[in-house]
């Protein structure tokens, strides 16, 4: 399957080029797992955008595919993110329209408001028209756009003498993992259920740990990390605490049961 899939200058979508796609559900038939993609842009109605852009006109500017999709559970409309993979950058745009003809196939019933779609199925000869004038591309090396800490020293756990797990460096310093996880999973933390922006407002908004569930030294080194299953967001606090002994590192559900207790305790004795 291939698609085309619009990416607006700006936008009321929360998509982050190259990692995750932020969709209604109306277009879930065009972007299942495995479909080859084609980023689009339209016009430039900002000028202030021209830097971050390969041209001012319609046109297309990378390839990639759909990894995984998941449901968006804060969106009451049934929104759905797409994890991205392979992404590819041209480094010169390929224009909409060559010779006053459009790349496209626009149906004739569907000539007035073809363009206003911003997910477009489009056939395997139209993907390779597009791609095929692309003289060379970019695989692009993604930088984190939060000031969550990349690196934070002090969570590890060691076991076996001198012999040490590290549970925070290798995937954090991968921005696109930080994000895909917290595509999937949200920012809420699932030890203690604190949100940072629901507490603390706008400011706080978006700040979380990531904890990775397995050990990395039990990962190998040629093992890929599964942003579903292998990172799951803390706040600092749980994240803290999950590590907090050197002998011994929590499992999250470990977490929960100890948060449980206390908070049965706390009930019990507040209630004599």
């Amino acid at each position: 399957m291939h698609t085309v899939i619009v990416e607006n200058d700006q936008s009321q979508w929360s998509d982050s080029t190259g990692i995750r796609y932020h969709f209604p559900k109306r277009y879930l038939k065009y972007l299942q797992p495995g479909t080859q993609v084609i980023y689009y842009k339209g016009r430039m109605r900002d000028k202030s955008f021209t830097d971050a852009r390969l041209s001012s006109h319609p046109h297309y500017f990378a390839t990639a595919i759909i990894n995984e999709v998941y449901v968006d559970k804060q969106s009451p409309k049934g929104d759905l993110f797409a994890v991205i993979g392979g992404y590819r950058a041209f480094n010169d745009p390929v224009l909409s329209k060559i010779d006053n003809t459009y790349l496209e196939a626009i149906p004739d019933n569907r000539k007035s408001n073809y363009w206003r779609d911003g997910v477009r199925p489009i056939s395997h000869e139209i993907y390779e028209a597009i791609t095929s004038k692309v003289a060379s591309f970019t695989d692009i090396s993604f930088q984190s756009d939060d000031d969550t800490p990349d690196v934070i020293p002090n969570f590890e756990s060691a076991v076996e003498g001198n012999k040490k797990q590290l549970f925070v460096t290798t995937y954090e310093r991968d921005p696109k993992l930080r994000k895909q996880a917290i595509a999937i999973h949200g920012v809420t933390c699932k030890g203690c259920n604190i949100n940072f922006g629901k507490k603390y407002g706008p400011y706080a908004e978006g700040f979380i740990h990531i904890h990775h569930i397995i050990p990395i030294s039990e990962l190998g080194e040629a093992k890929q990390v599964n942003p579903e299953t292998d990172l799951i967001p803390l706040c600092a606090n749980c994240h803290a605490i999950i590590h907090r002994r050197r002998d011994k590192t929590l499992s999250v559900e470990e977490l929960r049961e100890m948060i449980n207790l206390h908070k049965n305790t706390a009930v019990a004795t507040s209630n004599e």
